[in-house]
């Protein structure tokens, strides 16, 4: 008689993630790749989140490299951006906001929060560091209301996929440049 003792649960986001991971695309081209992308959606679904995205930080601006929306709720699309300072990104990485915000409406920063063309209600945000120490940009997530049910394990769990995103990043940038020097 066979007996297994499952010590997981399959269903689990940490196994899922594991397993995609695992399974690496790495002929892939692209910075952010398949298996994380599908990460991010299993990511903000797991959380309730209307929509977490992928920001990289250069010259002063942040672009959405990924985006993830749930169905009727694409208030930003990959490809997009805007000035950095204009964003709660901003206010995080300089600490005049908290990684984790149940409600920005009353968050005593609020008053001196960016105006954004929707409500942020829940927001939780985390920075994509490189290896070298260089802030690539941000994971972050939200939804339009607030959600007093979000924890600090949430956040750590963003936390874990924006450093996993960062070796992943690492590898792809640094291929890129064996590439470029070969030529």
């Amino acid at each position: 008689m066979a007996i297994h003792n499952w010590d997981y649960a399959p269903e689990a986001l940490e196994v899922q993630v594991s397993e995609l991971l695992l399974a690496t695309a790495d002929q892939s081209d692209e910075l952010i790749d398949e298996n994380v992308r599908q990460v991010l959606h299993d990511l903000r679904q797991h959380l309730s989140m209307e929509v977490i995205f992928v920001s990289e930080i250069r010259d002063g601006q942040r672009m959405f490299k990924h985006v993830d929306a749930a169905v009727g709720k694409e208030l930003i699309a990959t490809g997009g951006g805007g000035p950095l300072e204009e964003s709660f990104c901003q206010c995080v990485l300089d600490g005049r906001l908290p990684s984790l915000v149940n409600d920005a409406a009353t968050h005593p920063a609020f008053p001196l929060l960016p105006v954004t063309p929707f409500r942020v209600g829940a927001h939780i945000s985390t920075p994509i560091v490189l290896a070298s120490g260089q802030i690539y940009g941000t994971l972050c997530c939200f939804s339009q209301a607030a959600d007093e049910s979000l924890t600090a394990q949430d956040l750590n769990k963003l936390e874990c996929v924006a450093k996993i995103a960062a070796k992943r990043i690492d590898i792809k940038q640094a291929r890129h440049s064996q590439e470029q020097l070969s030529k």
